[in-house]
């Protein structure tokens, strides 16, 4: 609670503030002898306390100055010649972005937080004598062999001592069909066993794991400012510094070498800070981004921060994630067989008999597939799991088996045409199982993850407007291969690990000036972290939403087109508003030295252009980003 009250703070104070403001804009009004201007300084301590804490510390630390000394002194200013109203105003336009950077940094420090927990705390390892003991993970050495049963995570990565497993690395890999182990295979920390309890030895130090290095990257990643962030640092650093240099100097040559009067030096010298206070120029993108991010809301597609939703539309490359990204996550019946000499109600029955009740996805698979079909109500006998390889069971006095081909079939002719036709399912990228009776193939089924409705017009639209499309996948290369050709994705890369994919983003980012990830799993995260943008599907892990800059909520890759309209639409504006808001305070402060301007006139061109660019900027509320 302590925390979640410190985090609000910033919020709460901008809050306060502009409530203040309200107030004292009725009293103002109201023609009441109510000190008005005792609210505004009130406004204006409060809401600008933490901008004003962070820019001096920023100052003196970084020995860099910031737009935040500037807005502090430029309120200062007005406030001096007796304009209380502009400086809270000021204030508060400019604490409200410096609340929503907060908000955004304790976000990904939340994600951190959520991809540590997944991880096991204690192991249960085996002493020589056979016996188990439990122990914190962080106490593990190498060479130690570790107990895990039945539906539990792996607590750190080693080799496989058992004969067998079936594992579940989706949060690895990403991929939801589990992968058949054999002896001494390399297994992952937090990968689940779901078959029988098998036995590991340690090879990777608790922190030198590959979930570890996970997390590692994720971490360097949101630590890395971007190109448009140490762009607009650096930007913000000239401003200040000239606007702070011009304003002083302009009131020393007002007073000695134009004779004016000390009273109307000073006059000038406050006009003139506050005609070139960045009120405007600030409000010609914060307003814009804020009506854009609620219009793409309405969408369903959150962005976290305005870089995203600007740069959008300037992506040159799009790598996307196979397994529920680009399709649904679960695999489906695409295609069946079943020999013209069977009964097909009692081979659907049999199928569906051996398959239910279990959790394993292909078996989910088959049991929907059946659902919808008719089959006989079957009871098998002497039924068994047999991990890695199928299961069985007899029927009238025969044996069923269903499951892998070198586990259900004997060599025949008839096997042999099952084969051939088998092993071009297996060239699409499908994985199939066969049924057979005593030994001899009679049915089989292939099954695919299906891309996504939507998924192939997204592609289409993007390379339409010169954007390479990718492909990155834990996937074996047949499964991959067919449902890029099927998208018409550029390129593809399978059997990627996450650091892998990692690597490619990199390489992608020196050869496109602007690289986005698309992905659902904990194992995108890292990608979606280092990409100048990260999409992370809605129905995906925390971890991936966290990590990402944008998140879509429907899962509805077809929003990708609106969201790249967006942006087109909000640089469009953004650039309009900026040009007009620049040329406002140029053209103010010629005025102001030309001396053809008071401090009220001041006021109103500079208060209002920062309406007009704030109207101009809520357009996006209204307008279909197409039009």
């Amino acid at each position: 609670m302590n925390t979640l009250w410190k985090n609000n703070k910033p919020m709460t104070a901008t809050i306060i503030s502009g409530i203040l403001i309200l107030i004292g804009i009725y009293f103002q009004f109201s023609k009441t002898d109510f000190p008005v201007a005792i609210i505004f300084v009130s406004s204006f301590i409060i809401g600008g306390f933490f901008q004003a804490r962070e820019g001096f510390y920023d100052t003196i630390e970084n020995k860099r100055l910031n737009v935040d000394i500037l807005m502090v002194l430029a309120a200062i200013g007005a406030s001096i010649i007796g304009y209380w109203l502009e400086g809270a105003l000021l204030i508060f336009i400019f604490s409200l972005s410096g609340s929503l950077e907060e908000y955004a940094l304790n976000k990904s420090t939340e994600a951190i937080s959520s991809l540590m927990s997944i991880v096991p705390a204690t192991a249960k390892r085996l002493t020589k004598e056979n016996q188990l003991e439990t122990v914190n993970v962080e106490d593990l050495s190498i060479g130690d062999r570790i107990f895990v049963a039945k539906g539990d995570s792996l607590p750190i990565d080693g080799t496989l001592l058992s004969k067998k497993a079936t594992i579940n690395e989706s949060s690895i890999t990403g991929e939801s069909i589990p992968r058949e182990k054999k002896e001494n295979d390399q297994l992952y920390a937090t990968s689940i066993n779901l078959d029988e309890p098998i036995t590991i030895t340690v090879n990777k130090n608790s922190n030198e794991t590959l979930f570890a290095k996970i997390i590692q990257m994720v971490k360097e990643a949101q630590s890395t400012p971007s190109k448009t962030a140490s762009f607009i640092t650096n930007i913000e650093n000239k401003y200040v510094t000239a606007v702070l240099i011009f304003v002083p100097a302009m009131i020393f040559i007002f007073y000695f070498f134009l004779n004016w009067t000390w009273s109307e030096s000073f006059y000038r010298g406050m006009v003139l800070l506050t005609v070139a206070s960045p009120c405007a120029l600030v409000a010609s993108a914060t307003p814009a981004t804020l009506a854009a991010i609620s219009s793409a809301a309405k969408k369903g597609i959150l962005f976290k921060g305005g870089i995203a939703i600007e740069n959008f539309s300037s992506l040159s490359c799009i790598a996307f994630d196979k397994t529920g990204t680009l399709t649904n996550g679960k695999p489906i019946v695409t295609d069946s067989y079943i020999s013209p000499e069977q009964n097909e109600r009692d081979i659907l029955g049999i199928v569906y008999a051996l398959e239910y009740g279990s959790t394993h996805p292909i078996a989910i698979a088959l049991v929907n597939f059946l659902k919808e079909r008719n089959y006989s109500d079957i009871s098998l006998t002497n039924q068994k799991d047999l991990t890695g390889l199928g299961l069985s069971g007899e029927y009238q006095g025969d044996e069923w088996r269903i499951g892998k081909m070198d586990f259900t079939r004997k060599h025949s002719k008839q096997t042999n045409i099952f084969s051939k036709q088998t092993q071009k399912l297996s060239q699409e990228g499908k994985t199939v199982v066969s049924l057979s009776k005593n030994g001899e193939m009679v049915a089989y089924f292939a099954l695919l993850d299906i891309a996504k409705t939507g998924a192939k017009e997204t592609i289409s639209f993007l390379q339409k407007n010169d954007i390479h499309t990718l492909m990155i996948t834990g996937d074996n290369h047949e499964t991959a291969k067919a449902i890029a050709d099927e998208l018409g994705i550029d390129e593809y890369r399978a059997n990627c690990l996450p650091e892998q994919k990692t690597g490619i983003l990199k390489d992608l980012q020196k050869e496109y000036d602007f690289v986005g990830m698309v992905g659902d799993g904990i194992n995108d995260a890292p990608a979606l972290a280092n990409a100048d943008i990260g999409v992370a599907m809605g129905q995906g892990t925390d971890i991936a939403m966290q990590t990402a800059d944008v998140v879509l909520i429907q899962n509805d890759l077809e929003t990708l087109e609106y969201s790249y309209h967006l942006s087109k639409k909000l640089k469009k504006i953004t650039v309009q508003n900026i040009v007009f808001s620049m040329s406002v305070i140029i053209l103010l402060i010629i005025a102001n030295l030309m001396q053809v301007i008071n401090l009220p006139i001041g006021v109103i061109g500079h208060e209002g252009s920062t309406i007009l660019v704030i109207l101009n900027g809520l357009r996006l509320l209204l307008n279909n980003p197409k039009n």
